[in-house]
């Protein structure tokens, strides 16, 4: 990993899902330092025990930093000496964010503008920005959200770049297997209890995806972006009724209770729009969504007659490969949550 060879990686939002992950593949490299930055001091001094008992003697590359991505001055005293950036803090959950829409804004924009300010003054090599799905063609507050994130992106990235230091570049995926907010865990844990898995609606279909594989797209975009590059991953899905039969199929059997949609869902995600799809290269596992860097003198472009504005098609979890029940087991049992609950119960 010659990339990160003594470098420094800042982890915004670095106690969740993603950010254990990324500890995982990262601290046996050659990266110098890793800062966790996040608000929980809680979830930050369960991992600093779980590093130490596991990664004895790696755990001092580990740098902890509490603050909140709302605050620029907690943000600002975390950046000196940072070479490298994931910025996955956010708030995730459609409900709460659709019942609380502007503290989605405050988290999953303006948390975002803190960190992208913070890292050109700061002169940072690269940055990368989760996003979701949901922030095409988005429905809901969170996806909303997500969508004006990609926007601050883009735009953080073209002053960048005119300043000519710092890469600023954004990740798209859909659901991450047994992460926070998966439905995955709540199914395990329904099953254990003797309780129906309470289905919102069968025929929904979501993409698949496990934290090593978000992990890859996160690398894969620090190796190969250019500025305001958007970096979607290609997957497989599966409906929700899939899922449940494989969860039941592994865990045992409770039966199904439909509970109907909750606010702001989908039937369907998209992960690339009609739009993008013509500023899209594919690059096999991956596309590369080119930022539009068209000014804001537009008769040179409209006058001149350029009419090709979408192509026919979204990328979707309704059009991509679709899993079935015993490929969905398959992707389950690879990853490591769901095995440790399999070894719990004694499967």
């Amino acid at each position: 990993m010659s990339l990160f060879k003594d470098s420094t990686l800042l982890i915004t939002g670095g106690t969740g899902s993603f950010g254990h992950t990324v500890l995982k593949q990262f601290l046996s490299t050659d990266i110098g330092e890793i800062r966790i930055f996040s608000r929980d001091e809680k979830k930050q001094d369960d991992m600093r025990h779980e590093l130490q008992a596991l990664y004895p003697d790696r755990a001092s590359k580990v740098t902890f930093y509490i603050g909140d991505v709302r605050n620029p001055q907690s943000v600002h005293d975390a950046m000196p000496g940072v070479d490298f950036i994931f910025h996955a803090a956010a708030l995730k959950q459609v409900p709460s964010c659709q019942f609380f829409p502007m503290e989605a804004v405050r988290t999953n924009v303006e948390g975002t503008d803190h960190v992208l300010h913070a890292a050109i003054e700061a002169g940072v090599k690269r940055v990368v920005c989760l996003s979701t799905d949901k922030a095409a063609y988005p429905i809901n507050a969170m996806g909303t959200s997500k969508a004006m994130m990609e926007h601050v992106v883009t735009a953080n990235a073209r002053t960048a770049a005119e300043r000519g230091n710092t890469v600023i570049c954004c990740t798209r995926y859909g659901n991450v297997m047994c992460s926070r907010g998966s439905v995955i865990p709540l199914f395990i844990s329904q099953i254990k209890s003797g309780k129906p898995l309470t289905v919102t609606n069968p025929h929904m279909t979501r993409f698949l995806m496990n934290l090593d594989e978000a992990v890859e797209l996160v690398t894969f975009a620090f190796e190969h972006a250019n500025p305001g590059d958007l970096f979607i991953q290609k997957a497989d899905a599966s409906t929700i009724g899939t899922l449940a039969e494989a969860v039941q199929r592994m865990f045992g059997r409770t039966g199904i209770q439909m509970i109907g949609t909750r606010h702001g869902e989908k039937l369907y995600e998209t992960l690339m729009t009609r739009e993008e799809r013509l500023r899209s290269d594919d690059m096999g596992d991956y596309y590369r969504v080119s930022a539009d860097n068209r000014d804001l003198n537009y008769d040179k472009y409209f006058i001149n007659g350029k009419i090709e504005t979408e192509s026919e098609e979204a990328y979707t979890s309704h059009n991509t490969r679709r899993l079935s029940v015993e490929e969905t087991i398959d992707k389950l049992q690879r990853t490591g949550y769901v095995q440790e609950q399999l070894r719990a119960v004694g499967v």
